[in-house]
């Protein structure tokens, strides 16, 4: 069953893969780890071998890995980030007094040796020759024995040695709600290599970019512990703990001490796990016959919360599949651990002692963005809204369509956060690294709200159900496939015939912003002339409502011209009047209503809200 499975995410894959054009190519990777942890001193050791296929047109003679771990000690770049950032994370800092002045002061500063983080590599070969590794804070730089030349496998072999660091961020050992061990970011990692050349950032704040393959671990550790992570447990009647056929009875030898747990994780590009010997451990079937997995603490306060997140839970996957596609794997696990809530392969690691409210929307968060980072998995570095933005986007959708009362637009937060954004001042495009945000709340409300919005505001522009038929194509297009802006632009366009070139452009790569208004609204005999104006310099179509007196109601639809798009109505019960296009470079334009202005009520650009327009008192002429 398990080789049938991977062979048909491989299939489903390349089978994609050789869909695109010819000169497309993606690196691949297989691990093989066994790793032994010590649970008194919370350090681990080792062995990887990797076989790395390139697939590029490249002769590549160095490669780079990541050393996550390496981030949590003092001095490092995350520490000096910490120090410098307006505003760091609160999860990262501890607040003293300096005089009279609170000061938020870096707690990886201040971290002991037994408490620090890192990852120490040793016997690096390249196919049994020996090469050249420089550790460069969160980098390994391997200078190889031998070219790897392009269509070409090579074999990496290495021993590490590591230390799993006092929770600060993501990663760590004993984090506030008392979870040992939350292992992310725990072993070395190959760094992606594409079309644009290596992606080996530091570890400073961020998230992550790899490259897929497949994953063979060996976890060794006192046998008390629960595992819980990425991929599929090979061994689970010799472990127990939960994961045993029904029926089998597991019987571990009083004298053993420890267990090995054997996870085969097929076509991922991380591997997670976490571990705690009060772990509970349920499972729930979800659709297309998925494992869910729900490991969370002993602690009679919070259990019900996590039985009743159970179904909520498999209702979302099944609305996730429903408006994305199918998510390919066989499992997934929810896990009490981490610092807030992190996606991973296969898994979540979220806090769980909060509100029942506040844990079924990490989870929905979480979990979505197993469809947007782990199966279409753009750079994050580079482009954090296509990730974080799109798992907003559809978290805020699944939660609205679980909800006792729904509302009409389950996305007015990430607009009321993108205005206060924009009104501070501090905005920076979104093609801004994530590194180079100036304060971490910028980098948030850039990739989330205004990614969201991205998304929500191409309802306004081509219609809800183009809109819909976009995600299900840029999800069959382009999944395992590390796509780019442009991708999701031209997904969109193939689905709706619109040119959204001009919306990519102005939304992602400036600060430009969105403002229309209704500038006259005059008497002309027995008709009436409405003006209206572009005051920002975003173009967009226009959507108007005119409310009148006896209590009907008419709407106008104003096609953007550099668009050549006209959108079906979206309020067909409503009458509607398509007018002439309106030219980005005409400041204003003029349309007149056949009747007088007296029986005019109200007129209302974009009644539906998704028009991410900024000033919104002069969309609206009323009147009284």
């Amino acid at each position: 069953m398990k080789k049938l499975l991977l062979v048909s995410i491989l299939s489903l894959s390349f089978g994609s893969l050789l869909a695109q054009n010819g000169t497309y190519w993606q690196q691949h990777v297989d691990y093989k780890m066994d790793v032994s942890m010590d649970v008194k001193t919370y350090q681990y050791k080792g062995k990887q071998e990797l076989v790395y296929t390139n697939n590029s047109p490249d002769s590549l003679r160095k490669v780079y890995y990541h050393l996550f771990n390496n981030a949590f000690q003092p001095g490092s770049e995350m520490d000096a980030r910490i120090q410098s950032i307006k505003d760091p994370d609160g999860r990262m800092v501890t607040k003293v007094k300096v005089g009279d002045k609170e000061v938020k002061e870096s707690r990886i500063k201040n971290l002991k040796p037994n408490e620090i983080g890192y990852l120490r590599i040793s016997n690096f070969k390249q196919d049994g020759a020996v090469a050249s590794a420089k550790e460069i804070g969160t980098i390994l730089e391997v200078t190889l024995a031998k070219p790897i030349l392009p269509n070409s496998k090579t074999t990496f072999t290495l021993d590490f040695d590591g230390q799993v660091p006092i929770q600060i961020r993501r990663s760590g050992r004993n984090n506030a709600e008392g979870v040992e061990l939350s292992m992310a970011q725990w072993y070395p990692k190959l760094a992606e290599f594409d079309f644009e050349g290596w992606h080996a950032d530091p570890y400073i704040a961020r998230e992550f970019h790899g490259v897929w393959g497949n994953f063979d671990v060996n976890i060794t550790i006192d046998k008390d512990y629960v595992l819980g992570g990425t991929g599929y447990l090979q061994n689970k009647n010799e472990i127990g703990h939960g994961y045993q056929d029904q029926g089998v009875v597991v019987s571990v030898p009083k004298k053993t001490k420890t267990l090995t747990w054997h996870f085969n994780a097929p076509m991922v590009h991380d591997f997670t796990w976490a571990a705690d010997k009060n772990y509970i451990h349920d499972v729930v079937k979800a659709p297309n016959g998925v494992d869910l997995h729900f490991l969370y603490k002993n602690n009679p306060k919070y259990i019900q919360n996590w039985k009743n997140l159970q179904p909520k839970t498999v209702q979302l996957m099944e609305i996730y599949n429903k408006t994305v596609g199918d998510y390919p794997y066989k499992q997934y696990s929810v896990i009490q651990g981490g610092d807030g809530g992190m996606e991973y392969a296969m898994c979540t690691l979220i806090l769980g002692q909060g509100t029942f409210d506040g844990l079924l929307g990490v989870t929905a968060h979480e979990m979505a963005h197993s469809w947007f980072q782990h199966i279409l998995a753009s750079n994050e570095s580079k482009h954090g809204w296509m990730d974080e933005g799109f798992t907003s986007f559809l978290e805020d959708f699944g939660l609205n369509e679980i909800a006792d009362k729904k509302v009409e637009n389950p996305f007015a937060a990430a607009y009321k956060g993108y205005f206060a954004m924009v009104n501070s001042g501090k905005e920076l495009p979104q093609g801004t690294h994530a590194d180079r945000f100036d304060e971490n709340r910028v980098y948030s409300v850039t990739s989330y709200s205004k990614g969201e919005i991205f998304l929500a505001q191409l309802i306004y522009l081509i219609g809800k159900e183009n809109l819909f038929k976009t995600l299900k194509k840029y999800y069959s297009d382009f999944k395992f496939k590390h796509p780019t802006p442009n991708d999701i632009k031209r997904s969109a366009e193939r689905v709706s015939g619109a040119n959204l070139d001009w919306y990519l452009v102005d939304w992602t790569e400036t600060t430009n912003t969105i403002d229309y208004g209704i500038k006259e609204v005059k008497e002309n005999a027995d008709k009436t002339t409405v003006t209206l104006e572009r005051i920002g310099r975003m173009p967009m179509p226009i959507d108007l409502t005119v409310e009148y007196t006896d209590g009907t109601t008419e709407s106008f639809y104003i096609p953007l011209r550099m668009m050549s798009f006209e959108k079906e109505n979206p309020n067909p019960t409503v009458k509607r009047t398509v007018l002439n296009d309106w030219a980005w470079a005409y400041p204003t334009f003029e349309f007149n209503i056949a009747k007088s202005k007296a029986s005019i009520k109200k007129i209302t650009i974009d009644p539906s809200g998704l028009m991410a327009d900024l000033k919104m008192e002069n969309n609206t002429y009323e009147i009284k």
